[in-house]
């Protein structure tokens, strides 16, 4: 049986990783204190909610996870989801709405655990990376529209449609709190200036400083400023989640949207990292460790976690060697909960929504949409048409589009492979595509084709009618050769195909000879007989051996 990943990095730690781990584990957890706290409100929780996803949830990753740099917690994109899929049910921050957020945590949870046990990690490889990016970019847009209320101050009724929020702030926008403004700008700038100049610098926890002095010693909150007031003292509860059969159903499409986009999140940096440190990611036990953290969420009153990307930068950057890092990160959310939650009390709103407004601005890419346009059209209108459906219809519908829309494209490309004319370059004595090349010989009676991809039952259709086509063109046509180079794989279904179009084409003079055709392929065609039905015309290792063995060439 595999040891689990905690017991190599334990049995290799070096005392020179000590201090490294420390100093990264306590640098994180100041930029996650403030983070979770601000990333709670966004899903529509109470500021602790985000402290208590901080804890017991990263000490399980920890110890089951294959990444020795993620730093898992709370995020801006699963926040938003957990608001999306939950509000429609309950009135956030009511107790049965986090009765509802926590059986969306378990619910994601099992589904990662049973998706890392079953070996299922490479079916993340289906949801494309230009439709992550397109909802990631309108994602944040909607992300940073929800928080212009609290950065201005304004009260406004609670929408993640973009259209509702910006005509909301558009009617309000003559109530701005001055006070409201200043701090929130003043904290948005602070970060930005930090983060481009001293990265390492815990500027979130600076702005949180620094707002709640103002709030307190102006008397802020009696001149009208929104602050986080009271936050519970002590460790997490012990919370169970509320199964109902009802309740389960109406999730499962965010369940499984998290599992996904935190996923993809997750593991995108895991594996950017361990390939600078030389050591290996597991996909499957990735998905064991965020599901383990995840369940342990829902138990103890957190919310869905995942692999934040900028935390585990910094984690990184700041010398963190192994899991001992976000160890120490959960001791000081911990320690905290305990002791230091009575400072946050004159924390204004504002400046929560600061911190996420910081957080999301780099997650409007517009350069990766040009390079994917100018790369491949076809990508680069999905993650338009992505982020178009996200803005218009809401989050979940349109990650879901963006889904459906890689997996089209998928099957549209897979079931019209490209398919090449060939021609012999004398000089060179290689065959080439005639389109390319336009020196390539052709031969009389003789028309070379190379398929391009597996055969199986969705493009067999195309290939026929390709062929049909050609042959048309082709009245002199004698002989047809298949040049099976690049085909790694066919089933039943193109090999009935194939029989039928080689008796077919028969009758009317035409032969069939297939060459360069792979081991596993041969061994199919063998199994159904082709050595009796067609002797030895798919047995030719070249396109020059298959020339070579017409007669009338």
């Amino acid at each position: 049986m595999k040891k689990p990943p905690f017991v190599d990095w334990i049995h290799e730690y070096k005392k020179e990783f000590l201090r490294g781990d420390i100093l990264a584990g306590v640098i994180v957890a100041i930029m996650l204190v403030p983070q979770g706290m601000a990333y709670a409100i966004l899903a529509g929780l109470p500021p602790v909610t985000g402290l208590y996803a901080s804890t017991i949830p990263l000490l399980l990753y920890a110890f089951s996870g294959s990444s020795r740099h993620l730093a898992v917690g709370p995020v801006a994109m699963t926040s938003l989801l957990v608001y999306a899929g939950c509000a429609p049910l309950a009135e956030p921050g009511s107790p049965e709405y986090m009765r509802y957020v926590l059986l969306l945590a378990f619910m994601v949870g099992i589904t990662q655990l049973a998706l890392g046990v079953f070996r299922m990690g490479f079916i993340v490889n289906y949801v494309s990376h230009a439709a992550i990016s397109g909802f990631t970019s309108a994602a944040a847009i909607v992300i940073f529209l929800s928080q212009l209320k609290r950065l201005l101050g304004l009260n406004l009724v609670a929408s993640h449609s973009t259209p509702q929020l910006a005509i909301d702030v558009a009617r309000h926008i003559g109530e701005t709190r001055f006070s409201a403004l200043v701090i929130g700008i003043a904290g948005i700038a602070i970060m930005v200036f930090s983060r481009r100049k001293f990265p390492r610098f815990p500027a979130p926890l600076l702005v949180v400083m620094g707002g709640a002095l103002c709030a307190w010693f102006f008397k802020l909150d009696k001149a009208g400023l929104s602050i986080v007031g009271n936050v519970p003292r002590g460790l997490p509860d012990f919370s169970i989640p509320a199964f109902e059969s009802k309740t389960i159903i109406a999730l499962f499409p965010t369940a499984l949207t998290i599992v996904f986009v935190g996923y993809m999140e997750s593991i995108a940096v895991a594996q950017l990292i361990a390939s600078r440190e030389k050591y290996k990611v597991s996909p499957n036990r990735e998905f064991i460790g965020l599901g383990a953290a995840n369940v342990a969420a829902a138990f103890f009153s957190g919310y869905p976690v995942t692999g934040g990307f900028s935390r585990t930068a910094i984690n990184y950057e700041a010398g963190a060697k192994t899991p001992l890092a976000s160890i120490m990160t959960a001791f000081l959310a911990l320690f905290t909960l305990l002791f230091l939650t009575p400072l946050f009390y004159y924390l204004p709103y504002s400046v929560l929504a600061a911190i996420i407004t910081v957080a999301v601005l780099g997650l409007v890419n517009v350069t990766e949409a040009i390079r994917l346009f100018r790369i491949k059209k076809s990508d680069g209108s999905i993650l338009f048409l992505t982020f178009i459906l996200t803005l218009s219809l809401g989050i979940e519908k349109g990650i879901i589009a963006g889904v459906v829309l890689s997996l089209v494209l998928f099957i549209w490309r897979s079931s019209h492979p490209h398919m090449a004319e060939l021609g012999f370059l004398e000089k060179e004595g290689v065959f080439r595509d005639v389109k390319r090349y336009s020196g390539a010989k052709t031969f009389p009676g003789i028309l070379i084709l190379r398929i391009d991809a597996s055969l199986y039952f969705a493009n067999m259709a195309f290939i026929e009618n390709h062929l049909r086509h050609r042959i048309e063109d082709r009245p002199d046509l004698k002989c047809i050769i298949f040049d099976m180079e690049g085909v790694n794989d066919i089933d039943a279904v193109a090999v009935t195909v194939l029989e039928e179009m080689m008796k077919q084409y028969e009758s009317r003079g035409i032969r069939f000879l297939f060459a360069s055709m792979k081991g596993p392929v041969r061994d199919l065609v063998l199994r159904a007989r082709w050595h009796e039905k067609f002797g030895d015309s798919f047995q030719y290792l070249s396109i020059q051996k298959a020339l070579d063995h017409i007669p009338f060439n």
